[in-house]
């Protein structure tokens, strides 16, 4: 099975058993500015966990894209990455522990065929503190569908994970653990969870890949402890599934009542899922992965199956920075120096430093590594294969942007290590101007035999990432800032331009990003060159004409493979349902289902809101045109 095969199985059992397929949302979060992205299936569906109807029912499943920064230190052992699929099912007040967990040992042990005998799971232990209860009942199920598999299980009370690794498993196979690890909220343990969050115990399923498997067909540089145990994070028992009972909510007194509902949520790591169905506990070994992998050993003529130390991490953390980088770029998130692009700028910068020290020389990799993953996943996310080309010229450009920023950055070094002026604020002025990842600049000083402050160097990149999160509330909403009038005119207006820029520079102009406001309209669109003011001129002269021409806005709901076939534009790397809204602009005194609707001037999939005819915009005017990444311009317009 590759990971295809596997999310479909996974997708199509779920629905067998009554769930609605969702697509994912996208990278960056709708309408939520606490976070810069989704890092989890339930992130986007919150609201339904405390009461809200969802439009699709009470049993939905998805595949979700998910990202976790923190994550990106931790890249470069067997198992982490920093963006990955979580598989997910989700229950708004149907069905619970008696339903969930039968289903997904049914899915892992029937349908894809992992033996039962090398899982293990763990359950809530209780915490007498906050008055919550030990997970006696998920255990009892859990021992109910071993007995069936003919596997005697054992419930062993670690309590802390600290105890659990000074014990070992003591023949276990469900283990009891304190909230630090079975207890689910967004804030973390019971107590640091603010009043109204939702949370609940948690059940968690571990494939042991045992100490048989560490020569084989697992990594040889993997090494397992001597009393390891589900948590004890030595790489033998690795996490690939949970289970969420979210009941509870923390009340304004400091204790918990019960949900009006309860909830389940489910998630479990697509590639963890996968390395456990080959029997290898390296997930970079999973197809999706070894896209890159196998382009790094072409280009460094070097075999991942016989790497090891630091040449073997470099070429895991750039397979997952490419891999993160291509589907944020097909997200329509761009490098840049503020909150999401920054990440992404970082991730490209340390692929190509991880790179550059694995002896590549040809600058050519990134490209090719980049199509490949696009190819790779495309029967999935269509969005990417579509648009290989276009994402290839973004992380290229800004590989190649890196490349020239490194010299310079080369340079300063030299010239301040000639005047033995190589402090910590030297190497943040190298990290934070220059872009050089911290890796490199410790290689340069520990070349150099430079005793620098380390410590006081951390500190500044620790203050600077905390004023960077202090910065970025409210700075997230994409698309539509508000629904005023006036934003709602310039919407309008955005569908307008963007017809206007296709027929001005060509068919390869597709939207990379919007962000409107009540003041302006703000879009990022591909195309390579600088627009002449003739351009500029013309792009202006045919929205404006439009606007003069008076004509409908049309809102029109049909299945999303019709739209497809009326040429609706669609916003890139975005899935769409079954049943989608397009509005058309145009043509003058067309109606809802007119036949005449495929001669309109514009055709988009959108879900509004939009003024009812051009006659309400007025006058449009292009304030600004410039370059924001390799091969995507921005306009920043208004309405007179």
């Amino acid at each position: 099975m590759d990971l295809y095969q596997l999310r479909n199985r996974y997708l199509k059992f779920f629905e067998s058993k009554g769930h609605t397929i969702l697509p994912s949302a996208p990278l960056a979060p709708e309408n939520d500015p606490t976070t810069l992205f989704t890092g989890s299936g339930m992130q986007p569906l919150v609201s339904y966990f405390l009461g809200q109807k969802h439009p699709l029912g009470t049993r939905l499943v998805n595949s979700q894209k998910c990202f976790r920064a923190e994550d990106l230190e931790e890249v470069g052992d067997n198992r982490h990455t920093t963006f990955f699929e979580m598989l997910g099912n989700w229950s708004l007040g149907d069905y619970f522990k008696k339903e969930q967990l039968p289903w997904i040992f049914e899915f892992l042990t029937d349908i894809i065929g992992l033996p039962a005998e090398r899982l293990h799971v763990t359950v809530f232990g209780g915490d007498e503190k906050n008055g919550l209860p030990k997970d006696d009942e998920a255990a009892m199920i859990w021992k109910e569908l071993f007995a069936k598999k003919r596997i005697d299980a054992k419930d062993v009370d670690i309590g802390s994970p600290e105890n659990g690794s000074k014990t070992g498993t003591r023949g276990g196979r469900i283990f009891y653990y304190d909230s630090s690890k079975n207890w689910w909220s967004r804030s973390g343990r019971p107590e640091k969870m603010p009043a109204g969050e939702p949370g609940g115990p948690d059940s968690e399923i571990f494939f042991d890949f045992g100490p048989s498997t560490s020569s084989g067909q697992a990594r040889h540089d993997l090494v397992f402890g001597k009393e390891c145990h589900p948590n004890c994070n030595c790489g033998r028992f690795i996490e690939i599934g949970n289970s969420v009972f979210m009941q509870y909510k923390k009340n304004e007194n400091g204790g918990f009542d019960l949900l009006p509902q309860k909830n389940v949520d489910f998630g479990g790591g697509l590639e963890r899922i996968s390395a456990a169905a080959k029997g290898n506990p390296d997930v970079f070994n999973t197809d999706g992965l070894n896209a890159v992998i196998q382009v790094l050993g072409k280009y460094s003529g070097k075999n991942y199956a016989d790497v090891e130390g630091q040449d073997l991490r470099r070429m895991r953390v750039a397979a997952d920075h490419v891999r993160a980088a291509v589907f944020m770029a097909g997200d329509q998130i761009l490098p840049s120096n503020k909150e999401r692009g920054y990440v992404m700028r970082r991730l490209i910068r340390r692929a190509v430093f991880m790179v550059d020290r694995l002896g590549v020389t040809d600058p050519a990799w990134i490209g090719e590594a980049v199509v490949s993953l696009c190819k790779n996943y495309g029967d999935f996310y269509g969005g990417l294969d579509n648009d290989a080309e276009g994402i290839s010229r973004i992380i290229s450009g800004e590989a190649e942007h890196f490349r020239k920023s490194l010299a310079d950055g080369l340079r300063y070094f030299e010239k301040n290590a000639a005047r033995d002026q190589i402090n910590a604020e030297t190497l943040f002025e190298l990290f934070a101007t220059h872009g050089i990842p911290v890796e490199m600049l410790y290689d340069l000083i520990a070349e150099r035999g430079i005793d620098a402050d380390k410590k006081a160097f951390e500190r500044k990149i620790d203050e600077h990432r905390k004023q960077s999160r202090g910065a970025t509330q409210e700075k997230f909403k994409g698309g539509l800032a508000d629904t005023s009038a006036e934003t709602t005119r310039l919407h309008t207006a955005h569908h307008l331009l963007l017809r206007a820029l296709q027929m001005t520079l060509g068919d390869h102009v597709k939207q990379r990003g919007s962000n409107i406001t009540a003041q302006r309209l703000r879009i990022d669109f591909s195309h390579g060159e600088k627009m002449t003011a003739d351009q500029i001129a013309r792009v202006e002269k045919i929205v404006n004409e439009k606007i003069a021409e008076c004509l409908p806005m049309i809102k029109s709901v049909m299945g999303k493979e019709e739209a497809m076939k009326l040429n609706a534009e669609s916003e890139f790397g975005k899935t769409y349902p079954d049943t989608v809204s397009v509005y058309s602009i145009g043509p003058s005194g067309a109606t809802q289902d007119d036949p005449r609707l495929d001669k309109a001037f514009s055709m988009e999939f959108c879900g509004g809101p939009h003024a009812a005819n051009t006659r309400e915009l007025g006058k449009f005017k292009i304030l600004k045109e410039e370059s924001v990444a390799a091969g995507v311009r921005r306009i920043k317009a208004t309405l007179g």
